[in-house]
């Protein structure tokens, strides 16, 4: 089993497809591509192009369905629309697939927890696209900070300032849409959200949030800001926009301790990191240490390309049948949490946490009219 090559659909050939295709050419002993669907074939052919060596045999599908009828992949590599994760995702766990799920897993509560029972009916293994569990370091971080090592976590704090112009919106229909995008804190701010809940290692039980229309011309938010109550007693604090400037992407995490502080930051593609403990002290060599003695040097390069961290951990969660890193119940999860931050904005009340009954992304199409 350990040499055995896993076959994978890339369902969706867009912009991140890109780091799909990477990762498999990376693997290439793990991973053959054995499809590549897309309406455009010309973007088919490109993901298989990219995928060099690993995918001399790939073939090209205009549809999903027939690609994974026809070729019965272990894999099915979801990077459609998200109004389309719900129909896909369960379609080919039923065929006897494996996922790997972009985020966010469904655009409502009841079709992520559909997603979720379905995998474990059907004992598929999903790993989600949530990019930031899997750069260098960060796991070390979390099982200090769950083992005590820097004290009570006291609360968190994230901003994702994903700037994106009008060009980006109008290059796709659905983008920016309630039906099959959500806005600034669904797409662009998710994988911050899902980070910090994992790095503060409790789970959410209340959200309060507000949500505004500033800039770019679509149907759902380019700004939010939200607070989250956590079981432990925590506070987390989030901001995401797309309304900044499109030239400069930032994304920054930070985790209070009652002995330490933990800092972690993307700015224009350049990674920055802070962790200090109760002295003030930067413990930053020590963990860049511990990460080449339990992964090795070769294990920095998912900084460059997460991607390759999923598929790493993928196929070892294949072979052996343990969990994924982002499994199944952290993508319905982090679902669940969007969720209630938008009824919450809706209602402008506390929202309890995890939801009593399923919400929708479209349940949000009035609230700018």
């Amino acid at each position: 089993m350990e040499d055995r090559k896993l076959s994978v659909l890339i369902a969706g050939c867009g912009r991140v497809s890109e780091k799909h295709a990477k990762a498999i050419k990376t693997l290439s002993k793990q991973y053959m591509l054995a499809g590549a669907c897309d309406v455009n074939e010309n973007a088919a052919k490109a993901m298989i192009t990219n995928c060099g060596k690993a995918g001399t045999d790939a073939k090209i599908y205009r549809d999903w369905k027939k690609a994974v009828d026809e070729l019965k992949p272990d894999v099915v590599a979801i990077t459609l629309p998200s109004g389309m994760h719900y129909e896909v995702a369960t379609y080919a766990m039923e065929k006897g697939a494996n996922l790997l799920l972009e985020k966010p897993m469904a655009m409502s509560e009841d079709e992520a927890r559909a997603i979720y029972d379905t995998s474990k009916k059907t004992s598929r293994k999903i790993a989600m696209g949530h990019i930031y569990r899997y750069l260098p370091v960060v796991g070390i971080i979390r099982d200090d900070i769950a083992k005590g090592v820097y004290g009570k976590v006291t609360h968190g704090s994230i901003y994702v300032r994903w700037g994106h112009g009008d060009d980006y919106y109008d290059s796709a229909a659905w983008r920016g849409t309630w039906k099959a995008d959500g806005g600034a804190l669904m797409n662009q701010t998710i994988h911050a959200i899902d980070l910090l809940v994992w790095l503060m290692g409790t789970e959410p039980v209340e959200a309060q949030a507000m949500i505004a229309q500033r800039l770019r011309h679509i149907e759902a938010e380019d700004l939010g800001y939200a607070i989250l109550r956590m079981e432990d007693g925590s506070l987390a604090h989030i901001e995401g926009t797309t309304a900044t400037s499109p030239k400069e992407h930032s994304a920054e995490f930070s985790v209070f301790c009652e002995n330490g502080q933990i800092t972690m930051g993307l700015v224009s593609g350049k990674a920055h990191i802070s962790i200090k403990d109760a002295s003030g002290k930067k413990k930053n060599f020590h963990y860049l240490l511990e990460q080449t003695k339990q992964g090795g040097l070769s294990s920095f390069k998912t900084a460059l390309n997460p991607h390759l961290g999923i598929y790493k951990d993928l196929y070892d969660c294949i072979i052996s049948d343990k969990e994924p890193v982002a499994s199944a119940y952290d993508g319905y999860s982090s679902v669940d949490t969007l969720m209630g931050i938008y009824k919450a904005a809706l209602t402008g009340k506390a929202v309890e946490l995890p939801l009593k009954e399923g919400f929708s992304s479209l349940d949000m199409k009035d609230y700018f009219n």
